[in-house]
């Protein structure tokens, strides 16, 4: 045992840490391309049934936009927006029906009610067709985890204590922009974070709590008022 070859030690090494060490075997992330780990890592993102979506979009004009939303990537998901100017939505999304709810800052700022002196309690009951996504605020469950651009592997490193490794992307369409996708190298090859820098904002997109049970359920009935109800 003492005269083994390195080799041998090496392949020992991984059979008894586990096939999820970075770098062991033929699918360790030292032999794979940067294409190759941003297909796996959308991949195993689209098969999720929930996670939780933390985004804060600042632009170089100043203000910042976060959104945490947790959501099964379908049609079912709750979301909180709020802008460093004033303002927050909460959303509930079920199947084909939003119940959003917004602050009196918000109310303010979007709608110039200028006459709401308390918080909002209740919810607004509405069909998702009758609102647009990212229109004031509004989130959809969905998101789209797909390839593009040109991609480029850089150092191991970590986030939030995670083992992962650093992909750079740019894209002919964002002469501007470059993206840099940090996927995890144990375990499944989650995608932990996207930063996105441009010419007009800054964005980091985080994910996290794959798979967890998802809790999204609609506001009571008495804390609920139709859309409908409104323009009558």
């Amino acid at each position: 045992m003492r005269n083994m070859p390195a080799a041998v030690t090496a392949a020992l090494t991984c059979l008894l840490a586990g096939a999820a060490l970075s770098g062991c075997g033929d699918g360790g992330t030292e032999d794979r391309s940067a294409e190759e780990l941003l297909d796996d890592a959308n991949d195993t993102m689209r098969a999720l049934k929930s996670v939780t979506v933390d985004v804060s979009s600042t632009a170089t004009k100043g203000g910042t936009v976060t959104t945490r939303l947790v959501t099964d990537l379908d049609k079912r998901c709750r979301a909180r927006t709020s802008w460093s100017e004033g303002g927050t939505l909460e959303q509930i999304r079920i199947g084909g029906t939003d119940y959003v709810r917004p602050d009196r800052a918000y109310l303010r700022r979007w709608n110039g009610d200028t006459d709401v002196d308390t918080e909002q309690k209740l919810w607004i009951k509405s069909p998702v067709e009758a609102g647009q996504d990212g229109d004031k605020g509004l989130t959809s469950c969905e998101r789209t985890f797909d390839s593009f651009g040109t991609a480029t592997k850089g150092r191991p490193t970590r986030v939030e204590g995670k083992e992962a490794v650093a992909l750079t992307v740019t894209d002919e369409a964002d002469k501007g922009g470059t993206y840099t996708f940090y996927v995890a190298t144990q375990g499944k090859p989650y995608l932990l974070k996207t930063v996105y820098k441009g010419g007009d904002f800054h964005t980091t997109t985080s994910f996290g709590d794959f798979d967890e049970t998802l809790d999204v359920r609609a506001p009571k009935p008495d804390e609920v008022l139709d859309a409908d109800d409104l323009d009558r």
